[in-house]
């Protein structure tokens, strides 16, 4: 498919979703424009997450102080499914990120609200329901429709155990437009995941939307923070003291909120 034709083929599929016309107006303006806000800073910004990254293993068991083992391994049956799910799906959607990291931070604050932007399979889903359900706690979830893909919508969080979904409560728009009605529901979380909009403007926008609901003690998470300088100038802007993770030659940023 030509740029002409996917641009063209996107308008018209908005068009056929007034519930998402927000997001179309939103999107028209940034690709005419803000068209940069994707990359800005990036290379400030991986050079920085390289210079004070730490492993999964290390952050599991020098910050969280507790021992790591990694969640495949926790919930063996449980993952050996979802993988199962994910082959099945006809539709390709972004894979899982950092689990045990995630899984380890719901531990961490004993949450019993977590909130998460961007689900596709569902693996982050997966892992925070994971901790959750112990507590009989709740997930609520932004995640924008793949609105290329027809089939997508039956597949969003195929990865999840059939067992966690009571306790997941999924929102399907734009995070601009899921937040508000998330937050009718609960003002406040104990953890909170960033993996959606990875725009530099995005992710500022939502960031301090989200650290002013987390509480005192939760523990804040953005996925992919090496793309652009968001996360960077979000934590020296607001005297944050983040902790940087790799994973899979990616960075994610960890901020416990003191």
């Amino acid at each position: 498919m030509s740029k002409v034709s996917e641009i063209a083929s996107t308008f018209f599929a908005y068009l056929k979703r007034p519930d998402l016309y927000p997001e179309l107006r939103r999107k028209i303006w940034k690709n005419i424009f803000n068209r940069s806000s994707g990359l800005r800073g990036k290379e400030e910004a991986e050079q920085w997450c390289k210079s004070i990254a730490i492993s999964e293993k290390h952050f599991i068991e020098k910050v969280l102080n507790t021992t790591f083992i990694p969640f495949e391994k926790l919930f063996p049956q449980e993952f050996a499914g979802a993988l199962q799910a994910q082959a099945k799906a006809p539709v390709k959607m972004g894979g899982a990120g950092s689990l045990s990291v995630i899984y380890y931070i719901n531990e961490y604050a004993n949450a019993q609200k977590s909130i998460e932007t961007g689900v596709a399979y569902g693996w982050s889903s997966f892992a925070a329901l994971a901790s959750l359900v112990h507590r009989n706690g709740m997930l609520y979830s932004s995640d924008m429709p793949y609105i290329l893909q027809n089939q997508s919508e039956d597949f969003v969080g195929c990865v999840i155990p059939e067992k966690y979904r009571s306790n997941w409560d999924l929102y399907r728009f734009a995070d601009k437009e899921s937040l508000p009605k998330i937050f009718e529901k609960a003002s406040s979380f104990d953890v909170v995941h960033y993996d959606s909009d990875k725009t530099y403007d995005g992710r500022m926008w939502a960031y301090k939307l989200l650290w002013s609901k987390l509480r005192k003690g939760g523990v804040f998470m953005s996925d992919d923070v090496g793309d652009n300088a968001a996360f960077k100038d979000y934590c020296e802007q607001n005297n944050h003291q983040p902790h940087i993770i790799e994973f899979d030659g990616k960075f994610a940023g960890v901020i416990i909120k003191e």
